[in-house]
């Protein structure tokens, strides 16, 4: 059966519903027997091997969707609601001169669609899982923010991407889990015209003593 849904152009187009692409049940599959195996065995003993065993597919396919077993450990228990690479992908579209505003845009739009407590619950499990500061850490400081560094094409990529994660998760911490005013509520381009700036600076701007 089919039912309509509206184009660009205003013309309403059929959208067909149905079973799920296979891969979107692989990926499912996958989530879902992490959860298991992560809770049996805790993250550092837990294979990917195991994982894609128990889910009837492909050890490969945890790389394909996720990136390696850090960023199915993100989405499956710490419930990170986002891929790094397409994170990566959008934030640096623009060239270095914009990736600033496109952290803090992203940033804050991901978050608000997913809904605020979604943060929380992530700040909620780096107590609860002893292996989750680890996996945020590596996902953050090893994966995201060095790519995005590393497009900005400055020195110091470490520092600047260590700066960084000050900067989003304080904005985090103060927007969703203290629900700080006027950040709480603030419009998405307000705080990217404020924060942004700030985010631009430790990405190819001066550090100063900082940087020596």
């Amino acid at each position: 059966m089919a039912t309509a849904k509206e184009n660009p152009a205003g013309r309403r187009t059929a959208r067909r519903r149905g079973r799920r692409p296979a891969g979107e049940d692989t990926r499912a599959a996958l989530l879902a027997a992490a959860r298991e195996v992560f809770a049996e065995s805790g993250y550092h003993h837990a294979t990917v091997r195991a994982i894609a065993t128990r889910a009837g597919v492909d050890a490969a396919m945890v790389n394909h969707w996720f990136g390696g077993k850090d960023g199915l450990f993100a989405q499956a228990v710490l419930h990170v609601p986002f891929d790094v690479r397409e994170i990566v992908e959008d934030v640096t579209a623009d060239g270095p001169e914009r990736l600033g505003e496109n952290i803090v845009r992203r940033f804050v739009t991901t978050w608000d669609g997913a809904g605020g407590s979604v943060f929380v619950a992530l700040v909620r499990s780096l107590t609860t899982h002893g292996e989750a500061l680890d996996v945020l850490r590596e996902v953050l400081l090893g994966k995201l923010l060095p790519a995005i560094t590393s497009a900005a094409g400055s020195d110091q990529p470490d520092l600047r991407a260590a700066l960084c994660a000050t900067q989003i998760l304080g904005l985090g911490m103060a927007r969703y889990v203290a629900e700080v005013e006027p950040v709480a509520s603030a419009d998405v381009e307000a705080l990217v015209t404020t924060v942004a700036p700030t985010l631009q600076r430790y990405l190819t701007g001066d550090l100063g003593q900082a940087g020596s």
